[in-house]
């Protein structure tokens, strides 16, 4: 399936035709269930003037909220293509139960019972069949369309890795031909297509039908690479990715191991002028302001909670580093027990981690532990979204391992970010690379419409304990 990119984020076309048919779906569901009243249009007037507006402006507001009770759930997520059907369908259920909720006491507060629960459930029962048709048809269409044929240059581990990468995607599913030769061969490739160097690579793409050439190689200098060939194949119209390309564009993420600083530097993105800044922190106040309103009520409760659990505080501030480089006192609601460093050493936190109370555990799975850090926000020493802020000494030892790891400190931390939506908790150097390569990705193409969908991807990640710690 192809890729496009919009507002600087990498997005599959499936997904794109599944919030257009989506919003049409609710639309008309919307108006067509309004105009077959039983009472037909002597019905449909009544109720008109009841609800004091067009049928169309109700249908629009309807289908936006279900849009965004459909992004809720995560049926626009990556990760909706690995759930299977069944449990597409259960959340798409479970969005259309609140939907149905709060149209009842929208339309409640107008109309009376009958007609209420009639437009409701006839639209819900509308837009359960046609969510799955929709899957269905898009399915179809995907087929219709093919699956890009790519040909990998190179025969490396770059070459084999990329390879295993292709084989996983299942929403931007490519097609592997096979390997074009560049000097060293991985001995992992003895089963897989590799094609003979004596062949023109332009001949090759043109005999294959590829659509898509991506250059798998460490060292692209001394001869190994076909620069020329393949300069002949991008004026045919083919594109052709490096490594970084590929993976920024199909798992939006930057992998560090191949990057070249060359590559950061000529590429497009890294956009942080004045424009920028203040939407960001206008955001920030707004939607941290908001939330904290809607969370008073469950902050206060966890307080008392944590009170009544274990002694000690209920805030725990630890130092932290953010934009910058510099340090500041990062809040959370304190989720282990007050030795739980008592010796000094700085410990990542393990996945079952003894130290964690009881409260402790249901708070850092919920990621209720992080809503202090919405002061950090109105303060502006955080933001709502962007790479979670580390320890010093933490910071330190992953600047020694993982590389540009300062990059991550070009724009403020974030309550959420890229990598918490993207990858499952992990604690340990590993788990550290491979977030910091979607944390790469937010600071290369960071966009308040990249920040909108990390937050409504937040609430899938914590309604279903997506990567719970």
């Amino acid at each position: 399936m192809r890729v496009f990119r919009l507002f600087q984020h990498h997005v599959a076309l499936s997904t794109l035709l599944e919030l257009l048919a989506d919003s049409l779906l609710c639309y008309f569901a919307a108006v067509f269930v309004f105009s077959a009243l039983p009472g037909g249009r002597a019905d449909a007037a009544a109720v008109a003037v009841r609800l004091d507006q067009a049928p169309w402006v109700h249908a629009l507001g309807f289908a936006a909220a279900m849009l965004l009770l459909y992004a809720f759930v995560g049926l626009y997520r990556q990760a909706a293509v690995e759930m299977g059907f069944g449990r597409v369908v259960r959340r798409a259920i479970l969005a259309l139960v609140i939907g149905a909720y709060i149209a009842y006491v929208v339309l409640a507060s107008d109309l009376d019972g009958q007609s209420a629960t009639y437009l409701v459930v006839s639209a819900m029962l509308y837009l359960l069949v046609g969510l799955v048709a929709v899957r269905l048809g898009i399915s179809l269409i995907t087929r219709l369309l093919g699956v890009p044929r790519v040909l990998i240059v190179g025969t490396g581990p770059e070459a084999w890795s990329v390879a295993q990468d292709l084989q996983a995607l299942q929403r931007l599913e490519r097609r592997l031909v096979g390997f074009y030769p560049t000097g060293e061969r991985d001995g992992r490739l003895g089963g897989m297509r590799v094609f003979e160097r004596s062949e023109p690579l332009e001949d090759l793409v043109e005999r294959l039908a590829v659509d898509e050439i991506i250059v798998a190689a460490k060292e692209q200098r001394g001869g190994g690479v076909p620069i020329d060939q393949l300069l002949a194949c991008r004026i045919r119209g083919v594109p052709i990715l490096d490594m970084s390309g590929f993976y920024e564009r199909v798992k939006a993420e930057v992998p560090i191991d191949s990057l070249k600083a060359s590559w950061l530097v000529y590429s497009q993105g890294f956009v942080q002028g004045p424009a920028r800044r203040a939407a960001k922190r206008v955001f920030d106040i707004l939607t941290s302001s908001v939330l904290l309103v809607l969370a008073a009520p469950v902050m206060v409760l966890t307080a008392l909670a944590i009170k009544l659990d274990s002694p000690g505080p209920v805030i725990y501030r630890q130092e932290r580093v953010g934009l910058g480089g510099r340090r500041f006192m990062c809040l959370k609601f304190r989720s282990m027990t007050v030795d739980a460093e008592k010796d000094g050493v700085a410990r990542w936190a393990s996945k079952n981690d003894a130290r964690v109370t009881r409260v402790g555990r249901f708070i850092r799975k919920t990621r209720i532990d992080e809503l202090p850090q919405l002061l950090s926000v109105l303060k502006g020493e955080m933001s709502m979204v962007g790479p979670r802020p580390e320890r010093p000494s933490f910071v330190e030892e992953l600047k020694q391992h993982i590389p540009f790891y300062d990059l991550r400190h070009s724009v403020k931390p974030g309550v959420t970010g890229w990598a918490q939506v993207r990858y499952s908790y992990g604690a340990s150097l590993e788990d550290a690379r491979r977030k910091h390569q979607f944390d790469l990705y937010y600071v290369k193409n960071n966009s308040l419409f990249l920040d909108v969908l990390v937050l409504i991807e937040t609430v899938s990640v914590v309604l279903f304990r997506e990567g719970a710690r």
